[in-house]
């Protein structure tokens, strides 16, 4: 990885994890830059929504994992499909996963479902922007309930949001490198 995006390595279980199931380099990559990007949206809504409660540790596990299942469908990793989803959820439960961690390898495609957490809908906004690629109804959902929470307007929360993701989106280029850099089999 270039310096000027240093990626956060994955949280030590995921690693170990992924090295079990001889995950391929590129799923990996993935899963680190998506992780990483994760790991700054629970900053921002920290820093910026501190009376906002965040499980930060569901999201970053959940961005770490939230592909796993393509262990299970290698044919995803560089098609469409999602057959992963629910492969990936059972994976991790019969590897004794807990079910709040386990749950995002099946919902981080699923942000319009009724009853999604933030926790959720961070994983899923992470999923996107680590490649520039910005969904106005996602974006929407997440600036919601920090708005509700700390009786802010929505267009205010949706204001800060909206640079911070720039942010992020501004190293797109880089970690889409670093994820092409990869193998996609083993």
């Amino acid at each position: 990885m270039t310096e000027a995006v240093p990626l956060r390595r994955l949280p030590t279980s995921v690693e170990e994890l992924l090295t079990e199931l001889r995950a391929s380099p590129r799923l990996v990559a993935h899963l680190r830059a998506v992780h990483d990007v994760a790991c700054q949206l629970v900053e921002w809504v920290g820093r910026h929504h501190p009376a906002v409660t965040v499980d930060q540790e569901a999201v970053l596990y959940g961005a770490a994992t939230h592909d796993i299942g393509k262990v299970l469908h290698p044919n995803e990793l560089s098609g469409p499909g999602s057959a992963h989803e629910p492969a990936g959820h059972e994976l991790l439960r019969e590897r004794g996963v807990e079910e709040r961690l386990a749950w995002f390898a099946r919902t981080h495609s699923s942000w319009t479902e009724p009853g999604i957490s933030l926790e959720e809908l961070l994983v899923s906004l992470a999923d996107k922007v680590w490649k520039a690629q910005r969904v106005p109804d996602l974006e929407q959902l997440v600036t919601e309930r920090p708005a509700a929470s700390g009786g802010q307007e929505s267009w205010e929360v949706f204001m800060a949001l909206d640079d911070e993701l720039d942010r992020i989106a501004s190293a797109a280029d880089a970690r889409l490198a670093f994820q092409s850099s990869f193998p996609v089999a083993v």
